[in-house]
C-alpha cells in the first residue's frame, strides 16, 4: 500500500510531491484521527444473552456514541443488492465464515461515512483473527484530490460484559421473540463458540490492560450505572 502512495506521488509536480509525503508521514504518526478529530472507538464484547444490545442502545442516547455492528452491516450490505452483498450471501448461505477484510472494509466504511467521533463496535472482533486483521488494515479516505488520509484504527478500550452461563441461558429461553436459535441446544453451542473465539480476544485485550469488565448479571438500569461510571472516567470518552 505505500508502495502504491509513493508512485502515486511521483506523478506530480515535485513540490507536491514533498507536501504529499510529509502529510502522509504527518498522517501515519496521528493515529485513530478522521477529519481532524481524534476518533475514539470502544470494542463491546459479551456472551450471548449478555444483555450487549439494550446497553448498546443506551450508550448511544446517552453519550453520544454511533453504535456499529458486524452482522448488521454484512445483512445491510446483502439487503442491498449490490454484487457485495451477493458474494456475502453466498458465503453465508454455503455455511463458510465471511472473511475479515470484508467484515472490516464494511466497518471502516461506516466509520468514514458515520460522521462522528465515537463508535461503539458491537460483537467484534470474533476472533483473533478478526482482531489481528482488524488492527492491521489502514483506514483510508480521500480527503481531496491529493490528501489521501491513512490511519491506524485500534479501540480506547474492550467494554466486557461479564455475565454467567446460567444467566445467559435464562435470558435467552425467557425472551420469546420467535428467533429459531433461542433453543436449549443451539444456544449451549454459541456459549461453546463464545469461549473458544472470543475470550482469547478478551484475554489478549486483558493483558494489555484495556478491559473494562462490567458485571452483566445486574438487572439492566444496574449495568448501566456501571457502564456509565466506564465511560465518564475512563480515558475522557466523554
Amino acid at each position: 500500500m505505500r508502495g502504491g502512495l509513493v508512485a502515486s506521488a511521483r506523478l506530480l509536480p515535485r513540490p507536491l510531491v514533498r507536501w504529499f509525503l510529509q502529510r502522509r508521514a504527518q498522517l501515519d504518526i496521528n493515529e485513530n484521527m478522521l477529519g481532524g478529530k481524534k476518533v475514539k472507538i470502544i470494542f463491546v464484547l459479551g456472551g450471548p444473552g449478555s444483555g450487549k444490545g439494550t446497553q448498546c442502545s443506551n450508550i448511544v442516547e446517552h453519550f453520544g456514541f454511533i453504535h456499529l455492528s458486524a452482522g448488521e452491516l454484512l445483512r445491510a450490505e446483502i439487503n442491498s443488492g449490490s454484487e457485495n452483498g451477493t458474494m456475502i450471501d453466498t458465503i453465508i448461505k454455503e455455511g463458510k465464515i465471511v472473511p475479515s477484510e470484508i467484515t472490516i472494509k464494511l466497518l471502516q466504511e461506516a466509520i468514514i461515512k458515520g460522521g462522528n467521533d465515537k463508535y461503539i463496535i458491537d460483537g467484534f472482533p470474533r476472533n483473533e483473527e478478526n482482531r489481528a486483521v482488524f488492527e492491521s488494515v489502514q483506514l483510508q479516505t480521500l480527503v481531496t484530490y491529493f490528501q489521501l488520509l491513512q490511519i491506524n484504527i485500534s479501540p480506547e478500550f474492550v467494554l466486557f460484559f461479564d455475565c454467567s452461563e446460567e444467566e445467559m441461558e435464562r435470558r435467552l429461553l425467557g425472551r420469546n421473540q420467535g428467533r429459531s436459535d433461542d433453543n436449549i441446544e443451539t444456544i449451549r453451542k454459541r456459549f461453546k463458540v463464545f469461549v473458544e473465539s472470543s475470550l482469547p480476544v478478551i484475554e489478549y485485550y486483558e493483558s494489555k490492560g484495556m478491559v473494562k469488565k462490567i458485571d452483566a448479571t445486574k438487572p439492566a438500569p444496574e449495568v448501566f450505572e456501571d457502564d456509565g461510571k466506564r465511560m465518564k472516567f475512563t480515558n475522557g470518552i466523554t
